[in-house]
């Protein structure tokens, strides 16, 4: 399945035109942006460098996704948080649709899932991103995440760059 239509280039899709909700990975049109965010990835960097999780992996109990859609139900973005003990969560898949970018979508996706992890009682989200996505290192870095050292899986790996971001109570 394809996603719908791009809207047109003059049309200006603002943070308010975005609607950012938990779902379900396994839908056609989010299961389509995990296929675009792997083949964003694989473009940049060697399979066994790459740390993405598949649809069963974002089923498992505990971890929450997040869709960004604009006001027509298209699929503009999506991110997840997976727990790790009572303190701490990991954002894993964060992509963006080629045709949003730019338009404040991530920060949506940053926001929502910031806002439910502290409401939870959790005091830092951590993530993992590549040395070559300047531009997602960017956009965290606009929202208030750090550099922090390599930690679990990605200890050692040449194109990893962690980041965190404590969130206030």
């Amino acid at each position: 399945m394809s996603l719908p239509p791009s809207p047109p280039s003059d049309a200006r899709l603002t943070s308010a035109a975005v609607r950012v909700a938990i779902e379900h990975p396994r839908q056609p049109d989010v299961v389509e942006l995990l296929t675009l965010g792997s083949e964003f990835a694989l473009g940049l960097y060697p399979p066994e460098n790459t740390f993405l999780l598949n649809v069963e992996e974002l089923e498992r109990p505990g971890v929450t996704v997040y869709v960004a859609r604009d006001e027509g139900g298209r699929v503009l973005g999506m991110a997840a948080l997976v727990p790790w003990g009572t303190a701490v969560t990991e954002l894993k898949r964060m992509f963006v649709h080629a045709d949003a970018r730019g338009r404040g979508v991530a920060s949506s996706i940053l926001a929502r899932a910031e806002a439910d992890a502290r409401a939870a009682g959790l005091r830092q989200i951590v993530l993992e991103t590549g040395t070559e996505h300047h531009v997602a290192q960017a956009v965290y870095r606009r929202n208030g995440y750090v550099e922090i050292p390599l930690f679990g899986i990605y200890i050692g790996e040449p194109y990893s760059v962690c980041m965190a971001k404590m969130l206030a109570h």
